[in-house]
């Protein structure tokens, strides 16, 4: 049998658009002998749609994408397997389920709904879709096909550690005499997320002895990014096919012919720039703005958010600003616009000691972190009023370690539509500059400041990042307590000072930009902790 793996890139709720991409694939997977074309988790709509499946109209476009896609199916004489939403037809249960649709020259043969819907992290599929342990297989031209959604093989707990679920929807279509199982996915991506997710599709396939194909949505919508990286295991775990990470691509797959997969690169760093231009391109593509505005005060934080975004969209749609006062070196603005002349992306420089005179004096003159904090809002305020001026989009340039403490001003440096390294870690952000050759070798090996006083630096208000980002690994990602973080060898008074830190700052981080989101744990959706409380 031939197959064609549909790797997209649907926007949510852009039902025309998606419906073109899966037709346009289709066709040319139909041209190359595809029999069956199978396209991601929710093609139809896009992932995740959240709030918007509780209006009617958004299920009456479900509804007609579906007879579209019967009807081209019928047309080409092809299969299609494509994942949507339905209603539940039943009078108990959530409204609706996250269903996927197989069919066969115009034919419906099939219809499977979600068995296992993901409740942590970023998920909340309860919340919208009624489960269905109902086993699916359905034969396809003489070949029996178990359908699997997403999250319905997340089922080894040798790999995941303890697991949500009682059942196993891969064996359950083994015991329903399955002879091939084909999951549809929209599975976001953190760092190392594709290869997790092929040990997984390998767990499958060997314990049930079938040949495994997963397609995985690719593309970024809002904070999540998708990379796509589907794959075709056989039965005897050899790997038949992987499609390339971040972007969109159509396969054919024979699965009679021998392996010849490619095998994906060991490269975090690379493979987490390559996520954060796909998140910056298809924000900046999805919501249909153009250009970007960024705010480059000389650090390594601003430089790699600038060459970020000159390589996601092009140096000729980002500008950006150096706005110095008395406490900014001259090295600062020199090094922005030595930077911005390798980009060939727009610079200027914006003085604003006059207007932070200027508010010293409406404050009372106040000193100390008040008046730190002023020259913060006042490129705040620069960097908005220059974006509402002319329609581009401020990125914040705040990294994972200052946002976790708190580092950061409120309406000042925090200004923008979207965080992009808000889930880096200071550490990784010297890492990933290394490989944009723009950067000016000053702004490498500088001491981080803020240069909001004299000779600051960041460590005069924080430990080494090293260490501070040591303590974070340990309380954020791994969720240690204050023993575990002392039997690891952290100074326990320092941690004890940087849980705090991190607790009492997450006012503000519900006020933060959208977060890219490249780890298993960022901030934004999948970490969900009271403002008030005791602490």
């Amino acid at each position: 049998m031939k197959l064609g793996l549909l790797q997209l890139n649907p926007t949510i709720a852009d039902f025309d658009g998606n419906l073109a991409a899966i037709e346009r694939a289709v066709r040319d997977c139909v041209s190359r002998g595809a029999e069956l074309c199978i396209a991601p988790e929710l093609a139809v709509s896009g992932y995740p749609p959240h709030d918007l499946v509780l209006y009617p109209d958004f299920l009456a476009a479900n509804e007609a994408a579906q007879q579209r896609l019967l009807k081209l199916s019928a047309e080409l004489k092809c299969g299609l397997l494509f994942g949507l939403v339905t209603t539940n037809p039943n009078d108990w249960g959530k409204p609706l389920h996250n269903s996927a649709v197989l069919c066969d020259k115009g034919e419906l043969i099939a219809t499977k709904h979600k068995a296992l819907l993901p409740t942590y992290d970023v998920f909340d599929e309860r919340r919208y879709f009624e489960p269905d342990p109902t086993p699916c297989v359905a034969v396809f031209r003489g070949r029996r096909i178990g359908v699997l959604i997403c999250e319905d093989i997340w089922t080894d707990s040798a790999l995941l550690g303890r697991i949500p679920y009682d059942a196993d929807p891969a064996l359950a279509c083994l015991r329903h005499q399955a002879e091939l199982l084909v999951n549809i996915s929209a599975s976001p991506w953190g760092t190392g997320k594709h290869r997790l997710r092929e040990q997984l599709v390998k767990s499958v396939a060997k314990r049930t002895g079938l040949t495994t194909v997963l397609v995985n949505q690719a593309g970024a919508n809002d904070d999540l990014v998708f990379d796509g990286a589907s794959l075709a295991v056989s039965g005897g775990g050899a790997v038949l096919a992987r499609l390339p990470l971040f972007q969109e691509q159509a396969t054919v797959l024979d699965l009679t012919e021998p392996p010849r997969a490619t095998a994906w690169r060991q490269d975090d760093v690379a493979d987490e720039i390559d996520a954060l231009l796909l998140g910056i391109r298809d924000y900046f593509r999805k919501t249909g703005f153009k250009k970007a505005l960024i705010g480059l005060s000389g650090g390594i934080d601003s430089a790699l958010v600038t060459c970020l975004a000159a390589r996601a969209l092009g140096p000729a749609n980002v500008h950006a600003i150096s706005m110095p006062t008395r406490y900014s070196s001259s090295g600062s603005v020199e090094h922005s616009r030595e930077l911005a002349g390798k980009l060939g992306c727009g610079f200027e420089v914006v003085n604003i000691d006059e207007a932070f005179e200027i508010q010293r004096k409406l404050a009372g003159f106040p000193g100390g972190l008040p008046e730190e904090n002023a020259q913060a809002r006042l490129r705040g305020v620069v960097l908005m009023t220059r974006s509402n001026a002319d329609g581009s989009l401020v990125l914040a340039t705040g990294n994972r370690s200052e946002l976790a403490v708190g580092y950061s001003t409120l309406y000042g440096d925090m200004c923008g539509a979207l965080e992009v390294i808000g889930d880096v870690p200071k550490t990784r952000v010297y890492e990933l500059s290394r490989r944009f050759t723009e950067i000016p070798e000053a702004i490498h090996t500088k001491a981080p400041s803020a240069e909001l006083r004299p000779n600051q630096t960041d460590q005069d208000s924080l430990p080494p990042y090293p260490v501070l980002d040591a303590i974070l690994q340990a309380y954020l990602d791994d969720h240690a307590d204050l023993a575990e973080m002392e039997r690891r060898g952290l100074d326990p008074a320092l941690c004890r000072k940087i849980v705090r830190m991190v607790e009492i700052a997450e006012y503000k981080r519900r006020q933060a930009p959208i977060v890219l989101r490249i780890s298993k744990d960022a901030f934004g959706a999948g970490r969900r902790i009271p403002v008030a409380k005791r602490l």
